[in-house]
């Protein structure tokens, strides 16, 4: 284990409990937020797409291709179905659920090969252009600054977790230049 990846999982862990605690307030403020609007059963749904990917964005570490590929697929189908249902259904996807998406996506974007971390950019595109498939509002904005914003993220943190593996020493090679006692 190299020291890049001791600092990542150290701070992992406190950023994964830091994004649980925001995904199930998010969660919990949608609910009441929809309750209070929509009545009836309309928060079910949304609030299960979103436990569903925060979950999954929470899982990541573990199974980063898996978990991306999942958060990205679940996305889509709950945008498919509430474009189905039209004005019966909020428009998805719900802020938590875009937040814990574009987790999996950055994360995805820094961690796999170059292949399947394309393949989880484009599967984000996808979706982001299906959000627009409904026209402008908030949650297409959402959506697509969150995309944008991971995609971003995720390309700059690879390249800095490539320049920092590239400057340190193999384990093992002597040091190019030895501190002085």
């Amino acid at each position: 284990m190299d020291t890049v990846q001791r600092r990542t999982r150290r701070v992992g862990a406190g950023g994964d409990l830091g994004l649980g605690v925001v995904c199930a307030l998010g969660i919990a403020a949608t609910t009441y937020l929809l309750m209070d609007s929509w009545g009836g059963a309309s928060w079910v749904f949304g609030s299960t797409v979103s436990t569903v990917v925060s979950v999954l964005a929470l899982l990541r570490a573990r199974w980063p291709a898996l978990t991306a590929a999942l958060g990205t697929a679940v996305t889509a189908a709950a945008l498919a179905v509430s474009l189905a249902v039209g004005d019966d259904l909020p428009q998805e996807p719900a802020p938590t659920t875009t937040l814990a998406l574009a987790v999996l996506i950055g994360s995805a974007v820094r961690t796999l090969p170059p292949g399947a971390a394309t393949g989880i950019a484009a599967g984000s595109l996808g979706v982001t252009a299906l959000t627009w498939a409904e026209g402008w509002s908030a949650v297409t904005a959402l959506v697509t600054v969150a995309t944008v914003a991971a995609l971003g993220t995720g390309t700059v943190l690879r390249r800095l977790d490539h320049d920092r593996r590239a400057d340190s020493p193999a384990p093992g090679a002597p040091w190019p230049d030895p501190p002085r006692p």
